[in-house]
């Protein structure tokens, strides 16, 4: 049980654009970004839970990481590690999108957040990043000057839905964890695999 609001973005102008049209709904608390492209699983408790622990240790600002190849890099927020804080780490740098040889790790934002209502100020800017949109990333390092940031090594297994074979991953992975219908993908998938 709870309430929900709702609120559209008019424009397709990028991720912090997004968040900052939920300003009013948030008003002045902490408050948690959950990327629908991303499907997380985690191993036993969700992604937002294992932040919410970290951010009962730390409080601040609270990001999941994952890691990709380095290759990939340029289709993510790479963040820089810093010490490490019980189950987190500090957050170095920010960066959007950068090519390898700039990335400061391998490390990605992968979609679950927990943030300070000041980023709204910093994201008020409008200024824009990387693929000429509103980068939250962007107001995050701007933040960052200010308040600290937490990166938590996600523990499961996450699917990018925004992706094809991500999307196509999620949906056997949860198809298979379905009783209903594991028996009948398993033999779809067997018979597909078998040699023609």
């Amino acid at each position: 049980p709870g309430d929900c609001s709702f609120t559209r973005q008019q424009e397709p102008l990028g991720l912090g654009h997004a968040i900052w049209c939920a300003r009013h709904i948030v008003g002045d608390e902490p408050f948690a970004v959950l990327l629908p492209d991303m499907l997380m699983r985690g191993e036993r408790k969700g992604c937002l839970a294992q932040l919410m622990d970290v951010y009962s240790e730390t409080g601040g600002n609270v990001i999941a990481v994952e890691e990709c190849d380095p290759s990939q890099t340029g289709s993510y927020g790479i963040v820089g590690k810093g010490e490490a804080i019980g189950d987190a780490f500090r957050i170095t740098t920010m960066v959007e999108k950068p090519a390898p040889k700039d990335a400061p790790s391998n490390l990605f934002i992968s979609g679950r957040y927990i943030f300070q209502p000041e980023l709204f100020d910093h994201i008020a800017r409008f200024e824009s990043g990387a693929g000429g949109e509103i980068q939250v990333t962007d107001a995050m390092r701007r933040l960052s000057a200010e308040q600290p940031f937490f990166g938590h090594r996600f523990r499961g297994r996450s699917y990018d839905c925004g992706m094809k074979p991500g999307f196509l991953a999620a949906n056997i992975a949860l198809a298979l964890e379905n009783p209903e219908m594991a028996a009948a993908v398993r033999a779809e998938l067997k018979a597909l695999m078998a040699p023609a």
